[in-house]
């Protein structure tokens, strides 16, 4: 059926043995899903053999790897692997007659570069709410950094990577910026841009610096199909991201927010456009403001009316909030250990969540699950949940293990974007518009304290040159000056008199 993902072998009647076909409809598989079980259960691999399933549909999809185990998916299965007869035993008990191995076509991912193309994004594009989940801001530093990305669009500055945002914070904290942007756009602390400073550094030392910047990822080279009409299976290695498990549920919260935005609606298509697994589903709802958890109800009701489908993969389906629970029509429920009050009422719920059967308890069988099997319930053609069924999962025709790196390489070598998003780009934006701003602001200073030393010389030339002629400053006599007068007149009378009685005496004689 070319309509339809065959899940595995469905034990229909109860008699403990496979008699039917546990198949996902394409035409609901936008209704969402979840794939749930303890560690080792299974998960891995049908996640594996479901993005086979729609790539063999022609649907793109996404899936992070977590482990490295499905990596595995870009390799065919071969005869020599140490679980071939295992494999060819389940398929015939299943009644999987088309079962044969082949490798998917696949494009390999990585925040940090190194086990596959970049993924990049831009501050601007992340926005100050999913930044500041990243960041583990407050709602009062929450309030500065929304502040600062207003102003930034205001200024006309682009906000690309850390360093821009880094050089605008720091801008802000001036004190006549601080209180200029306080006027316009709200209270801005001093303390709460330290505050975001701070956490900026840790998400440098995560290793975040690397996922921002340009050129930033284009979700349509997630949405390739290959000649054939096969859709592209995108892994993202997430071994060293899930290290930083705040920066792994950040990224797949903006995936999720990016396709909502940027896709135009389709109703229900007859295959989805695309399908998204996302692994350790509850590191997206940890710790999450009601703000944010919000946002992820919204955009799980409304996407699937984008064409999307989106299958949580978590340990028990409690992990995830009941307002997205009840948007997950299709559901694969592997087992569940039960060894704590807390674990019981979780299979409990778990097994009260499916369309009840009549030939088993679930919440009995559910602890009782082997490896590689599971409790299977998807949507039929009314869109109305099908009776839970215990089902044997197929074999994946894709090789069931991690592929070699030279393997790995090969396929980010061969790969339709190779070499377009290796070299990052540094274009003008908020970084380099207020270097600018600073370097014209010293350029400033230092001029005007040139001519201030230029002015400081001139004053002291015209003292020097003041005090080399000195100007009397009263015009009263000194007592020496008036004695050498008096003396002075004394003796030119006393001679004249001299002079005047020899000349009339000598003329009287």
């Amino acid at each position: 059926m070319s309509d339809s993902i065959f899940i595995g072998g469905a034990d229909v009647d109860g008699t403990g043995q496979p008699n039917g076909a546990q198949r996902l409809l394409l035409n609901r598989a936008n209704r969402h899903g979840i794939v749930a079980g303890a560690t080792g259960t299974g998960k891995t691999v049908t996640l594996q053999i479901l993005s086979e399933g729609f790539s063999n549909a022609g649907v793109p999809v996404f899936c992070a790897d977590v482990k490295g185990d499905l990596s595995g998916i870009c390799v065919s299965g071969s005869h020599e692997h140490k679980l071939h007869d295992k494999l060819i035993s389940r398929a015939t008990k299943i009644g999987f007659d088309d079962y044969g191995y082949a490798a998917t076509p696949t494009m390999f991912w990585d925040v940090f570069g190194e086990k596959g193309h970049p993924v990049r994004t831009t501050i601007s594009d992340m926005g100050p709410l999913l930044l500041a989940r990243l960041m583990d801001l407050s709602e009062a530093q929450e309030g500065v950094l929304t502040v600062a990305f207003e102003y930034a669009d205001d200024q006309g500055m682009l906000l690309l990577d850390l360093k821009d945002l880094r050089k605008l914070l720091n801008y802000m904290g001036d004190k006549e910026i601080r209180d200029e942007v306080s006027r316009e756009y709200g209270n801005v602390a001093q303390a709460s841009l330290g505050a975001i400073q701070r956490r900026l550094l840790v998400l440098e030392r995560e290793g975040a610096e690397s996922f921002f910047g340009e050129p930033a990822l284009n979700l349509h080279d997630f949405m390739r199909t290959t000649r054939d009409g096969r859709g592209v299976v995108n892994v993202l290695d997430s071994t060293k991201l899930i290290n930083s498990p705040r920066l792994y549920s950040t990224f797949l919260l903006w995936l999720m927010s990016e396709l909502f935005e940027q896709l135009p609606e389709v109703g229900d298509p007859d295959k989805p456009k695309m399908v998204f697994f996302f692994d350790e589903a509850h590191l997206l709802f940890n710790d999450a403001p009601r703000a944010l958890l919000e946002k992820i109800e919204q955009v799980v009701r409304l996407i699937r009316s984008k064409g999307v489908g989106i299958f949580f993969v978590t340990q028990n389906p409690r992990d995830l909030p009941d307002s997205v629970l009840a948007q997950l029509g299709n559901r694969i429920q592997h087992a569940l250990r039960a060894y704590t009050p807390s674990e019981r009422k979780g299979v409990k719920a778990a097994a009260d969540s499916f369309r009840e059967n009549p030939n088993f308890d679930s919440k009995e069988v559910i602890t009782d699950l082997g490896v590689g099997e599971a409790l299977v319930s998807t949507l039929d053609e009314k869109g109305a949940p099908g009776i839970v069924q215990r089902t044997l999962i197929r074999p994946p025709s894709s090789r069931l293990g991690p592929a070699t790196d030279d393997e790995r390489n090969a396929e980010i070598k061969d790969s339709p974007i190779a070499g377009q998003y290796e070299a990052a780009i540094d274009r003008e934006s908020a970084y380099e518009i207020l270097l600018e701003r600073e370097e014209e602001a010293a350029e400033a200073a230092v001029k005007l304290a040139k001519e201030e030393v230029r002015a400081a010389k001139e004053l002291e030339k015209k003292k020097a040159k003041a005090k080399k002629s000195p100007r009397r400053r009263s015009t009263r006599m000194t007592t020496t000056e008036r004695a050498i007068n008096t003396a002075t007149r004394t003796f030119t009378r006393d001679f004249t008199k001299y002079v005047l009685r020899g000349i009339f005496g000598g003329r009287r004689r």
